[in-house]
């Protein structure tokens, strides 16, 4: 198959897990307590995506001007999470009176919307170079969509807004990852941008966002499920990659 056919085909399917995830919380009688696994083994295997087969890739493609491109997509996140929504941390969707205000509720949804079309790049950027990456940059993304559905539906609850819109806006985070495929797919000579900045975003997410909620969970549960997440890639890059 055409990594650009493939890429827009797992790119619905992240987009669809943004979509179930906010489904999660408009249905009253889901559980939710495993969707702090989600984020452990997300958080993981992302961070083991990044660091082991996206950033060396990129280098392959850039040379030493991947690094600073890595930066770039850092403190793109960094820099709308801790700006246009200051002090919001991945899990405070949990924190009811964290988000009494509206407009704290659609600041969150702007700091996500940037971070979701950021996977998409990752995803289409990934098919470009190989198949082998595309996969695994894939999975890294889907094991945190569900989380991030459920976070942003929370989020617009808590400040005020209906069901109907709080899963709106997990659409909205689904549209955002396949408009990032889409974009990627249109500039795919520019690959060498792309999958860089990808690199730092993923990086951010799973550094920055993720692994903190996972340290406030008590006892060390937690923190092996993320170990175990770094564990999957590593036995993917045994079982299927092909050096």
């Amino acid at each position: 198959m055409h990594p650009i056919v493939l890429s827009l085909l797992l790119g619905l399917t992240a987009a669809a897990a943004n979509v179930f995830g906010g489904a999660i919380i408009v249905q009253k009688h889901w559980e939710r307590s495993y969707l702090r696994y989600f984020v452990a083994l997300g958080a993981g295997f992302m961070l083991a995506t990044a660091i082991v087969e996206v950033f060396p890739a990129s280098l392959e493609l850039r040379g030493k001007d991947a690094a600073y491109l890595v930066l770039v997509g850092y403190l793109i996140v960094h820099f709308f999470e801790h700006t246009v929504t200051p002090h919001f941390h991945f899990g405070e969707e949990t924190h009811k009176d964290q988000f009494v205000h509206t407009h704290k509720g659609y600041s969150v949804l702007i700091g996500l919307t940037i971070h979701t079309f950021f996977d998409g790049i990752a995803i289409t950027s990934g098919f470009l170079v190989s198949n082998w990456l595309g996969w695994i940059i894939f999975f890294a993304i889907f094991l945190h969509k569900i989380p991030e559905g459920f976070t942003i539906t929370s989020v617009m609850l808590a400040s005020g807004r209906s069901r109907g819109v709080a899963w709106g806006a997990s659409v909205l985070l689904g549209a955002a990852t396949f408009a990032g495929v889409l974009t990627m797919a249109v500039f795919r000579r520019e690959v060498s941008f792309g999958l860089p900045l990808s690199a730092g975003v993923t990086i951010y997410v799973a550094a920055s966002d993720l692994i903190p909620e996972v340290n406030r969970e008590p006892g060390i549960k937690m923190a092996l499920v993320v170990f175990l997440g770094v564990g999957c890639m590593f036995l993917l890059d045994r079982l299927f990659h092909v050096h």
